[in-house]
């Protein structure tokens, strides 16, 4: 009874932050964010079907993320060039912020792409500029500041490939066709 009750304001509460918070996002179904989740970008967020966003994510960058992807918690996507660090004369405190109508630096139009079947793990930091093949896995604590290729787990700081996610090419194949039957018809 109490785990219905608990489910129900869940999705309430889900339904409240898609349909009246981050309405200017796009937003597939089934999506769950835990608390203290924050989206906020000066262009697009754009989050597949059936995804999790673990509690104190940050999204600080454009976004497309695929369907069945989960963030653990306390991962970050973040601009690579938020602040014009270069800017002469101007404290970084107070240089131009990537979010400002007039910010005419670098990184104005970088991104982060998340593929479908993705795992974020616990703490890691994602640069935007950076795409997420399918299928793969970042350990808990990387830092991505380069693309993942599909079906790799990648760890570390700077994150590198440490090993294929399945243990043979057949059984790779087996999980995409059966992927594909089930999640995209």
């Amino acid at each position: 009874m109490i785990h219905t009750i608990i489910s129900g304001l869940k999705k309430i509460r889900d339904l409240i932050l898609v349909k009246i918070f981050w309405r200017k996002h796009k937003i597939g179904k089934g999506f769950h964010a835990g608390a203290h989740v924050r989206l906020g970008t000066k262009n697009k967020i754009s989050i597949g079907k059936n995804c999790y966003i673990g509690r104190d994510t940050q999204v600080g960058c454009d976004v497309t993320i695929g369907d069945n992807v989960m963030f653990a918690n306390h991962v970050a996507l973040v601009g690579r060039y938020d602040h014009h660090y270069q800017q002469i004369g101007v404290p970084m405190r107070f240089a131009k912020h990537v979010r400002d109508s007039d910010y005419n630096w670098k990184g104005q139009n970088l991104k982060v792409d998340i593929n479908d079947d993705v795992w974020i793990g616990y703490g890691s930091i994602i640069l935007s500029g950076v795409t997420i093949g399918q299928g793969s896995i970042i350990a808990a604590g990387s830092v991505v500041t380069k693309d993942v290729e599909a079906y790799s787990i990648y760890a570390g700081v700077p994150a590198e490939k440490i090993s294929k996610r399945f243990n043979s090419e057949i059984e790779q194949k087996e999980h995409i066709r059966l992927y594909n039957l089930k999640y995209k018809t």
